[in-house]
């Protein structure tokens, strides 16, 4: 219902599909199309307008059922994303399942609403794009070790690249080699999760987020 009421906010036209009567009763109190039936059944899809729509959300907590339901739905051209419910489930699918455009793990975004909220400060995480790969923004702070250094000067982990530069009170761009890092200044860096903390100490210093 959250993803639906975001799309409708967009302007964006949505129906929805749910064996819960009193969850369909309280999507229709809310203003929107809803079909009562099983997702996975091609049958109750074309109901709901399934040769109309551009894209199907398998959103429900049963893969299985996500599973069928990007099925039928791509055998009507439709776009389709998958939900899934663990992180190794990802690799499993992707696999497996070529033909699903998306796949999303809800449960991994409030893991990084979470982690800024204890990270807090000078470390927001940004993004998981895998279980060991992320996106983080680190502010420089007076007790960063390559505070005053340029972009091209600094010394990342391997498994770590600057994706881009903030200066202080600016948005986010893309890194010039001779951009100089000064206090303040935002980087979005892509790390694996093992580099995290040595680029913290780099960027931030030994004492910032914790």
């Amino acid at each position: 219902m959250r993803t639906a009421r975001v799309l409708q906010t967009e302007g964006h036209d949505v129906t929805v599909v749910d064996n819960d009567p009193g969850k369909v009763e309280r999507a229709e109190a809310d203003g929107f199309s809803a079909i009562e039936g099983d997702g996975s059944s091609e049958e109750v899809l074309e109901a709901a307008g399934l040769d109309e729509a551009d894209a199907v959300g398998a959103l429900t907590g049963d893969l299985n059922v996500n599973f069928v339901v990007c099925m039928v739905a791509k055998h009507h051209d439709c776009r389709t994303v998958l939900r899934i419910d663990e992180d190794y489930r990802e690799e499993i699918y992707r696999q497996y399942a070529d033909e699903v455009d998306e796949i999303v793990y809800p449960e991994r975004l409030g893991a990084i609403g979470a982690k800024n909220a204890l990270l807090g400060g000078n470390v927001t995480a940004i993004a998981d794009l895998a279980e060991h790969l992320q996106v983080v923004q680190f502010t420089v702070t007076e007790d960063a070790p390559m505070h005053g250094y340029t972009v091209s000067e600094l010394e990342l982990p391997a498994d770590a690249r600057v994706l881009a530069i903030g200066k202080a009170g600016q948005s986010l761009s893309l890194p010039f080699s001779d951009d100089t890092l000064e206090v303040g200044d935002r980087l979005a860096v892509l790390a694996d999760f093992e580099a995290l903390d040595t680029v913290r100490q780099i960027l931030v210093g030994e004492e910032g987020g914790d």
